[in-house]
């Protein structure tokens, strides 16, 4: 298994970038070498991938926007179907080797993947596939509101059941402050996952950073 985690989530929105890039920071702040990678982006439009270039920023590796991320689409859809819109299909294999190449250069390589799991990268595969062909473990953003109880435990059931080995799980209160109802239903969730819940980062004004601590990337690297 190579050294690294696929960043996933139970939906699209749930916070994977944040989560990807506060991992990223932490561990250069142990002295990793990490790369970042996005590695196939939908919704782009003329300024590039945004995604892919908070990674950048957050890895500070050096490397091309081409190699972080070297499948973007402007369709803001699942990428089989953004690709299809524009007469082409996904290039797995440019995935592939863009991921060895930043493996070869780093230390630890965090690919953060496109929506959760099923979400398909072609036809015939899907993210869950791809974090397999990868050979990493997977760490799952959820969110902090109605239906996270359902939309983690059925992913992390189907990771399971894929033979997926699990690096954490980490919350994103991305949609803000909890009503009572949700908090409720979280602290359910947090008994459900015990050891299992690897970090927690907190509502966060627009544009600031989760503090360094909010996830134990030691359980990482």
């Amino acid at each position: 298994m190579n050294r690294g985690v696929f960043v996933t989530g139970t939906d699209t929105g749930v916070g994977k970038t944040l989560v990807a890039c506060a991992i990223l920071r932490a561990l250069r702040a142990r002295g990793i070498d990490v790369a970042g990678m996005k590695a196939i982006e939908t919704g782009v439009g003329d300024e590039g991938p945004p995604d892919a270039r908070a990674l950048a920023l957050a890895a500070d590796a050096g490397e091309p926007i081409e190699r972080i991320c070297p499948q973007l689409f402007a369709l803001p859809a699942a990428p089989n179907v953004a690709a299809r819109h524009e007469g082409r299909g996904v290039e797995l294999a440019e995935v592939h080797r863009a991921f060895a190449e930043l493996a070869a250069r780093h230390d630890f390589v965090l690919v953060e993947g496109a929506g959760g799991l099923l979400v398909p990268t072609s036809d015939e595969a899907n993210m869950a596939d791809l974090a397999a062909a990868l050979g990493l473990p997977i760490v799952v953003v959820v969110r902090a509101a109605l239906g996270t109880i359902n939309h983690t435990l059925l992913t992390l059931a189907e990771a399971e059941r894929r033979g997926l080995a699990l690096a954490g799980v980490v919350v994103s209160h991305s949609s803000g402050a909890q009503s009572e109802a949700d908090a409720a239903n979280f602290a359910y969730l947090r008994g459900v996952l015990g050891d299992r819940l690897i970090g927690e980062i907190p509502p966060l004004p627009s544009g600031e950073s989760p503090a360094a601590d909010c996830i134990d990337v030691g359980l990482l690297a």
